[in-house]
């Protein structure tokens, strides 16, 4: 039987099928019903598993299906007719089973890890003083420009203005189908060249500012206990209205256990400020727990583009010279349609080697 998947592939795909049905089975048990945090993780996984099982499924049956094909085409003592519908057929069949072999292999790679999650963006500004948060603020607009374009929802967690208008921090957290998926080879260090609005003498600054791109933690990933966690209410600060410095909205969550603190005033409720840093607590804290597996599953990281370290420069946008050089692909792009947006070649060409080292990987 002709086959369009290498052989450790279909092992892959041979055990996700295993485990759809493990899963399937386990819906069915009183002791994962009595427990809603662990059906709703079964149910997550299965809804991503499912994907890939019945198209690969299908993609079985046609394989067989060619198989017959091929069957008759090489016995010369089969009838004359039915030789001649395969021969017509043959063609055909074989080339969308190697597309389907094409597309099954994408999905199966974005099973692999958080592809299907919301991500969690957090930007800051680095050296380079007004300019590096002004910077900081472009980087935002830019990713809510291409999240808009997606089909991608945008909320922010938290931020911290600087005095010129930029951002010291902010975090976003950006909802959708493959949101991470999209945004992850984001994190790293990303470095402006440009003339400053602050600069009289029209010289050329270079200032930088940091991303990181997390999967957003649920609650059945990471349980943190309310007796681990400090709460303090604080008057929130900036442009507001008259509720600002009158009621203490502003919320700081401590996981004590950790020492991780976040601060979240972005809503005039308590309540709700107190939900926003329980949210992004919970991702940092996730985080923290996937660079140890990570550290401690170094080949595991032959799947990733780059080294992953968020201090390395993995981009500069030079303004005189309108490029964007992206330095693990080593490729430049024009740089007014991305700061529009239009952010899709850069991220397409990511995905692509991020697709040849994963298939290497596997």
């Amino acid at each position: 039987m002709r086959e369009f998947l290498a052989p450790k592939v279909v092992a892959k795909l041979d055990a996700l099928v295993a485990r759809v049905r493990e899963l399937t089975a386990a819906t069915a048990d009183p002791a994962v019903l009595a427990r809603p945090e662990k059906m709703t993780a079964i149910q997550r996984e299965l809804g991503s598993l499912r994907r890939v099982s019945d198209r690969y499924t299908s993609y079985r049956q046609g394989a067989r299906d060619l198989a017959e094909l091929d069957g008759l085409l090489a016995d010369p003592s089969s009838d004359a007719d039915l030789r001649s519908l395969a021969a017509e057929e043959e063609p055909g069949l074989a080339e969308h089973l190697e597309a389907e072999a094409d597309a099954i292999l994408d999905l199966l790679l974005a099973t692999q890890g958080d592809g299907d999650r919301s991500a969690v963006v957090e930007i800051r500004a680095g050296t380079g003083g007004e300019e590096a948060a002004l910077f900081a603020r472009d980087l935002r607009d830019l990713y809510a420009r291409f999240c808009e374009r997606a089909g991608l929802q945008i909320e922010v967690l938290s931020e911290s203005e600087s005095d010129l208008g930029g951002f010291r921090e902010v975090v976003l957290l950006v909802q959708g189908a493959g949101a991470f998926h999209r945004l992850r080879f984001e994190s790293g260090g990303h470095r402006v060249q440009r003339v400053p609005a602050t600069e009289s003498q029209g010289r050329i600054h270079t200032s930088a500012a940091t991303v990181a791109v997390l999967p957003e933690a649920e609650e059945v990933d990471l349980e943190i206990r309310e007796s681990d966690l400090e709460m303090q209410a604080v008057r929130a600060s900036g442009p507001g209205g008259q509720n600002v410095n009158k009621v203490s909205s502003a919320v700081r969550l401590t996981h004590v256990p950790s020492g991780l603190s976040v601060f979240c005033q972005e809503e005039r409720s308590q309540h709700k400020n107190r939900a926003k840093a329980l949210k992004l607590l919970r991702t940092r804290l996730l985080d923290i727990e996937r660079q140890k597996v990570d550290a401690a599953r170094a080949a595991d990281r032959r799947s990733q583009v780059g080294t992953g370290d968020r201090n390395a420069r993995i981009r500069t946008y030079n303004f005189p010279q309108n490029r964007l050089t992206d330095h693990r692909l080593g490729q430049n792009f024009p740089l007014e349609p991305i700061l529009e947006g239009k952010l899709e070649p850069v991220v397409d060409a990511l995905l692509a080697l991020d697709r040849e080292q994963r298939i290497a990987a596997l």
